[in-house]
Order: C-alpha cells, then structure tokens, then sequence
C-alpha cells in the first residue's frame, strides 16, 4: 500500500486546531451523555446484562486457571502457532506465491481488500487475528468444569470481543481505512468523527441499535406502497385490506399475522421485492395486521390480548368486508406462533374450518433448541428482564434490535461502524436496512409471558400448557394443512428447530427450507432468481434426515407456495372493491400505527425526544 502523499494538499495548521475545537467541545458534551446512561437504573439496563457477562467470563476463568497445566500447554500451543506463521511469512518474502497458513472463514468479507494478501503487513496482521481467533474458539470449547449454557455463552462473549478486537475496525490496521485518509488528506476521519459525535448526541449518548438512515425513504410513497385501506382498529392493531389488481380474485381471503416484534412493511417493501404485492398480482383478496407501537400504557397488553384484538378481531372484520367465514392465515416468526395459537385455540372450540391452509413463515414452535437467542434468556436473565420491563413499562426497541445485531455483528455491527465512523461515508439508501431501523417496543405483560412460556419453559409444546382466553393450547389438535417455510442460514429462528415444530401438528405439513437467513430468505421474489429452497414431501424425524433426501429448487419459494396456496383459495370470483361492503375504510394504508417510531414512544423515566 502506497503511503506517499504531498504535504501540501493537507488542510492549513490553523484550520484543523479550529476543527480539533469544535469536535473537543462536541466530545465534551458526548461524554456527559454517556455518563448519564450510567447515572440511572432503568436507562443503564442492556441485553446481555453486564453482569451476567461478568459472571460468564468469571466462570471461565476459574475453569481454566483450575487445570493450569493444560493451560500452559495451550498458551505453548499459541506461542508455537505463531512462530509457524512468522516462519512461514519470511518464507513468503522469498516466495510470494506460498499460500497463507490462516485464510478467513467462507464468508467472512472483512478481509476482502486485496492488500490484506498482497500486501505482507497486513496479511501477517490478519493472519495473526486468525490463528488467535482460533485458539480462543478450541480453548473454549475443550476446557472441562464448564456446564453447556456458561460454555455456549462464554463462546459467544469472546467471540464478540474478538470480532470488536478485528484489525478491520481499527484505523491504524485497515489499509482501506489508511488509503481513504490519505486521499482525502485526513478528511474521511475527521467525517467520521463527526458522524460518531452527532449519532450518539441523537442518541442521548448511545448509538443507534439497528445500522441503516431512516429518512432515505417514506411510508406510503417508497415503502408500504400496495394500494389499501384500513378498514379495523384495535387498541393493539390495524387491519389493513388490500386493494384488487385483477379482475377477478379467489373467494377465500388471506390474513397475514406479521411479527409485532418488527413492522408488517417488511412484506411491503418496493412493489418489485413485495410479497403482499405479489400476492395481490396473483388474485388474491390480502389482508394484514400493522401492529401497534406500544408504549407504557399499554405495558398491561398481554399474549391473550394480542390474539382477541388480533387474528381473532381480524377475522370477524374480514368475514363481513367479503362475506367469506373460511381464510387461509400465514403467519410470519412470532407471528407464526401466534398463528398457531389460533388455530389450536380454534380446534378446541370445534371451529377449526374457518382456517382452510396456514404458513407458517420462519415460525418457531418448539423451543426447546432456540439457537443462539437462547443465550440471552436463562433464569437469571429474564429476572433482570422482568425488572426492567416492570419499571419502564415495555422493553424498548433497542434491545432487541442490539440482540439481533450481535447474533451477526461483523455484518451488522461493525462493517457499518467501519463505513460510517472511520471511512466518513454515508450509509447507501437501502429499504432493508431502513426497516431494520424501525424497531417496535414490546409491552410488559405479553413479553413476558412470551419469553416464561416459550423460550424458558418450552410449554407451547405441551398440551394445555398453555391456556389462552379460557381455552388449552394444544398443537397436537390442529389438522390443518400446513405449508412451513425455513431458512438455512437463519440465526433468530433455527431451522432444525423449525422442523421439530412443524412435526408437532396432526395436519398434512409441506416443509420447504430456503436460502439465505431470517429476511432475505423470505424476502425472495422470483426476479432476479436468488438462493432456491429444498422440498420434501416426507417428515422423518431427524431434520438433516430430511435435507439428505430433499429436492434443491433453483429460484425463488414464492411461485412454489402460490401454487400450493392456490388449492385451498377456492373458486374465482368478482373482485372486491374497498368499502364495498362490511367496515367502511378508516384512512388508506399503509395507516398511522406503522408510522409511529419507537423513539418517538417515551417509555417512564426518559424524557421524550425533541
């Protein structure tokens, strides 16, 4: 990497001290920030909780200090690596066409640059990341005294301290980072350091949970465009109806169930990537729910009241709007779990042929295997959780946008902080990521119950372990055709745990695994053709059982799912015009519920944003 430059070209002595000011009193006013997160309880709260954090690597310390011969023998093993690497980087003076001893892993795109391999510095930098990040991960995982939950998360806090300590993050060991500057004579660091000061001033002193600008596009104009209105609203949801883009639709309706844990507008996003929009091309007559974003007074909402004001409501609205008692639901991660709440809830009240199909969109239903989630909910956790939650009213978007960032922080975390903060550049517009930074609170009573029942206790799976609105939630009783769709690289809902859900229903089940992770996987439309997906028609027990025998389909799931959607829709019929009938149309979608952001939803003791 070339460093030479002329001195000339930098910025006159006198306009970088006047500069140094100006970010030294911004730096100032920064600091006192942060110092206030730490002043009180409520806003100092974070997911992982740092003591429990403590407590881990605690843990691990006294494993590892209670055999200190092994740990010898592994400090001589890191020592004995390292000089294998020098060794073999003087031998690549001398020959630079020798392979490097450490390569990142598939998939890893830090290291993408081509002066991490060319150029020998950096290459023995990186190279000694690698070979260090390795060391830790087999330390971890062969030390004895260590019971499977501390050994899973003591992994996953030094994996995210090592993916913090990565040479990419850091200016002085980033060629990227070091040509900008000296292009720019110094001027993408010192944007930088202004971007970095002015997202913790908007922040109260933290940065923003969620990566991606939130003005690049808006509601109704660039996202959540698909013609509609909403025709039902509850203290929890709007039911939004969509309207027809053919001239004829099928008599059944479809009732999508988003996750409130994120907004509905990830399956409306630009007409070319929408699946509500797709739908609605295909003649089906398309509802969803648009969740509200709760805040404190709504801390009292529970998981039964998410399922009345809900589904529950929402059918009934969309029987007088088309006249048709029978749906087919689709459900989407949480809110597949509510979905099939629904249903059980239904066969239990003998009225399970009002659902004629139901998909279930990267839905967990036994939690027994919750993947790396499972890591921030143990006993101990959630008790802190509940505190919190008790005292705010709801646990605020952050948290769970941060917990969804660290389950992939080198994509999610650190390749914007690198971007941002130390090559100065303004994030791309991106309707993914703006979403992604549109969080949603969750209010105490449902989060709650959510996180006991399922992720501690796993008594969904149990019949009647569950009781919701009277009735015991038993998903041994739901017979309903069944269309689940997983994602392979999904970090929040596993497939593998997915598949053991989907074997828990009596009905016929087509289980479809699709590429990619827990949005894009979904987010899959047929042009351009990315990712593909296995089929199966057999459920054995085992789910890698299952992938050894399945189908690999090039493409998209979509066109796969209409046609199997297609012989539960029933007859065609005249397509129904908005307001025709049933509920008049309150205002045109995407409605006002999806608008309302979580910072603008003030939680107890946090003032309210200017």
């Amino acid at each position: 990497m070339s460093t030479e430059h002329p001195t000339a070209d930098w910025p006159e002595p006198a306009e970088l001290l006047a500069r140094a000011a100006v970010l030294a009193g911004r730096s100032g006013r920064v600091g006192a920030l942060i110092l206030e997160q730490w002043t009180e309880p409520e806003r100092r709260f974070a997911i992982p909780a740092p003591e429990i954090v403590a407590e881990t690597l605690e843990a691990l310390a006294r494993a590892l200090l209670a055999e200190p011969d092994r740990l010898v023998a592994a400090i001589l093993d890191w020592h004995a690596r390292l000089e294998a690497l020098v060794a073999h980087q003087l031998a690549r003076r001398i020959d630079p066409t020798l392979p490097p001893l450490w390569t990142p892993e598939p998939g890893d795109r830090r290291f993408s640059d081509p002066d991490w391999e060319e150029d020998l510095r950096f290459d023995t930098i990186k190279q000694v990341y690698l070979v260090t990040c390795a060391w830790w991960r087999e330390l971890i995982e062969t030390v004895p005294g260590l019971d499977p939950e501390t050994r899973a998360r003591a992994a996953f806090y030094v994996r995210l301290a090592l993916s913090a300590a990565a040479p990419t993050n850091h200016p002085a060991t980033n060629p990227v980072v070091l040509r900008e500057a000296l292009a720019s004579r110094g001027e993408s660091l010192l944007r930088g350091i202004e971007r970095l000061l002015a997202d913790l001033e908007r922040g109260g002193g933290r940065l923003p949970a969620a990566p991606g600008r939130r003005d690049a596009f808006l509601l109704g104009r660039d996202l959540a465009t698909t013609p509609g209105g909403v025709i039902l609203e509850t203290e929890l949801a709007q039911l939004i109806q969509y309207a027809p883009a053919t001239e004829t639709v099928f008599a059944r309706p479809i009732l999508i169930v988003p996750p409130w844990i994120n907004k509905y507008y990830i399956l409306d996003l630009r007409p070319r990537n929408s699946l509500i929009n797709y739908l609605v091309h295909q003649g089906f007559t398309v509802f969803v729910l648009s969740w509200v974003n709760p805040g404190p007074e709504l801390s009292h909402k529970s998981f039964e009241d998410y399922l009345a004001e809900g589904p529950l409501a929402a059918m009934a609205a969309i029987e007088q709007a088309t006249g048709e008692r029978r749906i087919n639901l689709v459900g989407y991660c949480l809110g597949g779990t509510l979905a099939a709440c629904l249903l059980a809830h239904l066969a239990a009240r003998g009225e399970a042929g009002r659902i004629a199909s139901a998909t279930f969109l990267t839905t967990m239903l036994d939690f027994s295997e919750p993947g790396e989630l499972g890591l921030f909910i143990d006993a101990r956790q959630l008790e802190l959780l509940e505190r919190h939650m008790a005292a705010v009213g709801v646990l605020e978007a952050r948290h769970m946008q941060q917990v969804f960032a660290l389950l992939r922080a080198d994509d999610l975390v650190w390749s914007f902080f690198v971007q941002q903060y130390l090559l100065g550049r303004e994030p791309p517009p991106f309707d993914l990521l703006q979403w992604n930074a549109d969080g949603t609170n969750m209010p105490y009573a449902m989060h709650r119950f959510y996180l006991r029942n399922c992720y501690l206790e796993n008594r969904l799976v149990e019949p009647g372990g569950v009781t919701l609105l009277g009735t015991p939630i038993d998903l041994g009783r739901i017979t309903t055709p069944a269309y689940f769709l997983s994602t392979r690289e999904d970090h929040i809902a596993p497939w593998r745990s997915t598949y053991r859900g989907a074997r828990r229903l009596a009905g016929p089940v087509r289980f479809v695994l699709g590429g990619s992770g827990h949005i894009a996987g979904v987010v899959n439309p047929p042009q351009p053709e990315k990712y593909g997906f296995w089929t199966r028609a057999a459920l054995p027990e085992d789910a890698e059982a299952w992938l050894a025998g399945a189908r690999f389909r090039p493409g998209s799931w979509w066109p796969h799912w209409r046609r199997w959607l297609a012989r539960f829709a029933g007859r065609r019929v005249p397509a129904r015009r908005l307001g025709e009938r049933g509920p008049p149309v309150l205002e045109p979608a995407p409605g006002r519920y999806v608008r309302v952001r979580a910072e603008d939803r003030p939680v107890r003791g946090e003032p309210a944003r200017e």
